[in-house]
């Protein structure tokens, strides 16, 4: 069974109900990861899960759905990062609709593109609302350090994002990856998967 089209607006049964469980699970990993004050994010393997099994549309929505939840519950923060969650499961849904899960080294590149992306996408926002800085202690680490050295603001600011981002994300859709591959193939076909992701 063939997607309707990549960027098909008619969601199924299937993908109304993965929208929650993507939620769920970017919930609990970003949760852990403040709570451990690890050096990674991990609130994207749901949105990245979402986006691989039904597209990008359904994983940008289950990325800023969740985005919107935890800055209600949680950190009001998160907010403003549900752009930054839109443009990830754009990203990994377009890139899983050519092909780009077909194995790990394609699934490792696919997190090295998530992961500049998000930076990209994250710097304005943290030079506009934080002065530059992310709120990841070993990030924020690093962008002390620059401008102690006379780097300027934009550059610390990307560099304090992408040292967190790329291993992140690179973790993040590898773990998407091994999940989705484990999944029956009956199961991602109820999502509606298009011929690339038929022939994994």
């Amino acid at each position: 069974m063939k997607r309707e089209g990549m960027w098909s607006l008619k969601l199924s049964t299937a993908a109304l109900v993965l929208i929650p469980v993507a939620i769920g699970i970017n919930y609990i990993g970003k949760f852990f990861a403040e709570l451990l004050r690890l050096p990674l994010w991990l609130d994207s393997i749901g949105t990245a899960l979402a986006s691989m099994l039904a597209g990008p549309i359904v994983g940008a929505l289950s990325g800023a759905i969740n985005n919107i939840i935890y800055g209600l519950t949680v950190s009001p923060i998160s907010f403003v990062y549900a752009i930054t969650s839109v443009a990830i499961g754009l990203t990994v849904g377009i890139m899983a609709y050519k092909g780009w899960i077909s194995n790990l080294w394609k699934a490792i590149v696919m997190g090295l593109v998530v992961g500049l992306v998000a930076a990209v996408v994250s710097t304005p926002i943290n030079i506009g609302f934080w002065g530059g800085q992310t709120g990841n202690v070993w990030g924020d680490a690093l962008y002390a350090f620059l401008l102690a050295h006379n780097y300027p603001v934009w550059l610390a600011s990307f560099l304090d994002e992408i040292v967190v981002d790329i291993p992140d994300k690179v973790a993040t859709i590898v773990v998407a990856f091994a999940i989705f591959k484990g999944l029956p193939k009956g199961l991602i076909s109820l999502f509606g998967g298009g011929k690339e992701i038929e022939k994994l």
